[in-house]
């Protein structure tokens, strides 16, 4: 009677350990990927970033111009009469592309340089050029270009077109649905393209003092690539659990076996 409560007490404790290796193996610390902590143990609510929109126009881009006017007939010379689908396709595909050499053709104007430019600029530009030849017309500019990649540990990865003059990592992460378990919030690839190719950035979601950096707001075709921990690495394809469980299963079967034979 006594060997047998023993090896039923020895049972239940192999169990039970191994029961809990597994959840300990498998648990993340909350803190880790907690985003905005403080880190340098001073209490700041207000974060200044002076970014505005400072995109510069490239050649091959996109810009969607609409010429608004009271006058019937200057309205209806610029189409703005007409019924106008605002969905990504329909800004495409009645965009002016920037050529090569920094120009767009715009109706009655020829060419106008606007390679450099931010979109206000360029709408200044064409509301002045406009003004030369028609009165009260209303000028609406738009990078209809404009989108950021989400890669990775993100609940919809994908490609994703902005209707807005800028947006924030944070804001781009949730059009992707959000981190995953495993993102490692605090080793974020950002991939931006210049002129000369391609710059990285590594960025730390879980530090505050980011709302200041100057990689806080996005530019256009900007690449967001959430890495994984390596707990989930190692989870997934060097844990041995194949190993534990064959050992759990032997021992089990070892202790029955030895109950029956009491």
């Amino acid at each position: 009677m006594i060997m047998k409560k023993f090896f039923k007490r020895e049972k239940s404790i192999l169990i039970a350990t191994i029961i809990l290796f597994l959840l300990a193996a498998s648990c993340i610390s909350p803190k880790r990927n907690m985003l905005l902590q403080d880190k340098t143990n001073e209490i700041t609510s207000s974060f200044e970033n002076k970014k505005q929109a400072t995109y510069k126009v490239q050649s091959g881009d996109h810009l969607y111009i609409r010429i608004y006017s009271v006058d019937p007939k200057t309205s209806k010379l610029f189409q703005t009469d007409f019924p106008a689908l605002m969905n990504p396709t329909y800004l495409y595909l009645n965009s002016y592309v920037v050529d090569g050499e920094g120009y767009i053709s715009f109706s009655f104007v020829d060419k106008l340089f606007v390679r450099g430019l931010t979109i206000e600029e360029v709408k200044s530009l064409v509301q002045k050029t406009l003004n030369e030849f028609f009165k009260e017309t209303i000028v609406a500019v738009r990078l209809v270009n404009f989108q950021v990649a989400v890669l990775g540990e993100v609940n919809t990865p994908g490609n994703f077109t902005i209707d807005k003059d800028q947006i924030n990592i944070f804001q781009a992460i949730g059009l992707a649905g959000g981190l995953k378990e495993y993102a490692n919030a605090k080793k974020i690839k950002l991939v931006r393209q210049t002129l000369k190719g391609a710059d990285l950035f590594t960025v730390d979601l879980t530090d505050k003092e980011f709302l200041q950096s100057e990689n806080f707001y996005l530019m256009p075709n900007d690449i967001i690539y959430v890495q994984p921990m390596k707990a989930k690495a190692y989870l997934y394809t060097q844990f041995p659990y194949a190993v534990i469980i064959s050992t759990a299963a032997l021992g089990v079967s070892i202790l029955t076996l030895m109950q029956v034979l009491k």
